[in-house]
């Protein structure tokens, strides 16, 4: 196995303490962008220092994901090099926490994992704490829910488990908090649960629920203040583009009329409010299938709100 501690370098560590660990990585799936805008905003935010920086040419394939450059005036002018970093910042009551963000590895994820388990044991983490986006099959006229998962229940008494078991495609982010339960360590995440046909554009208002349910798990005090304001702006900016297709109100009435029904439900038999059992999983792609086309601009009238061009 490759020495973890190849992998990366450190910065004024020495001696310095966090109880939480917040991971969000790019590359498996981030709908909404919800962990990256969680990333942005708190290094935007909060008090920010490096302290351990990822060598990538070790953990990342170029040729899957190509690193963007620009050609200007007959030459190479500029590359956007990829990153994989730890940060340390400090909340809004100067309580220090860790960001790990960046890049998924697209190598040695065992090694990366024990590499991050040197860095929590070196700073005296407690909890990690992931965070992404996932698609799913509610309207965007709804409050933001998330699906928690934990090493242990009773991490997140409050999110029920809605689903039995299920086999998907891993990530490194899966597989770090998988490698940290086995060793009796403290680890959860939050995915949310983001319209999926809103998946592919910037969703600040699941990037704020996100941050609220680190708040909440961790007892951090985080800002959500702007993500909220843009949040409205972006929901705002929706109801413009599909307020004028009687097709899209349609579908996402219908959404809602699921999304209320399940809420209902789950409300009577006090579990949380996102989808009453298993088997009653709502399958929207049909639905939503004349939204995204709509929003994606495919009947050359709409384009994507908060997109990135």
């Amino acid at each position: 196995m490759r020495n973890p501690a190849e992998l990366y370098t450190t910065t004024g560590a020495q001696g310095r303490r966090a109880a939480v660990l917040v991971h969000a990585l790019s590359g498996s799936v981030d709908a909404g962008h919800a962990g990256r805008l969680v990333a942005e905003h708190l290094t935007a935010k909060l008090p920010s220092e490096r302290v351990a920086t990822f060598d990538v040419d070790q953990l990342i394939d170029y040729r899957s994901r190509r690193p963007v450059m620009t050609f200007d005036g007959g030459s190479w002018v500029d590359y956007e090099a990829p990153s994989l970093v730890v940060d340390l910042l400090r909340d809004d009551e100067g309580v220090p926490l860790l960001l790990l963000h960046g890049l998924e590895p697209d190598l040695h994820w065992e090694a990366f994992v024990a590499a991050v388990r040197q860095i929590i044991d070196d700073f005296g983490v407690t909890a990690t704490v992931g965070v992404h986006g996932i698609p799913m099959g509610v309207p965007h006229t709804r409050p933001a829910t998330v699906t928690a998962h934990a090493t242990r229940a009773d991490l997140i008494p409050d999110h029920p488990s809605f689903f039995g078991s299920l086999k998907v495609p891993g990530s490194a982010a899966a597989l770090l908090e998988l490698r940290l339960g086995e060793e009796g360590r403290d680890a959860l995440g939050f995915a949310a649960n983001v319209p999926h046909y809103l998946a592919q554009t910037e969703y600040p208002q699941s990037a704020a629920e996100l941050i609220r349910q680190v708040s909440r798990a961790t007892g951090l005090s985080l800002p959500v203040g702007d993500l909220e304001a843009e949040g409205a702006r972006v929901l705002a900016e929706i109801e413009r583009q599909i307020e004028g297709s009687e097709e899209v109100l349609a579908v996402v009435r219908a959404l809602e009329t699921q999304f209320d029904s399940f809420a209902e439900d789950a409300a009577s038999r006090g579990r949380a409010p996102l989808l009453a059992q298993t088997e009653e999983l709502p399958s929207a792609d049909e639905l939503a299938a004349q939204v995204e086309a709509f929003l994606a601009g495919k009947d050359g009238t709409a384009e994507e709100p908060g997109a990135d061009g």
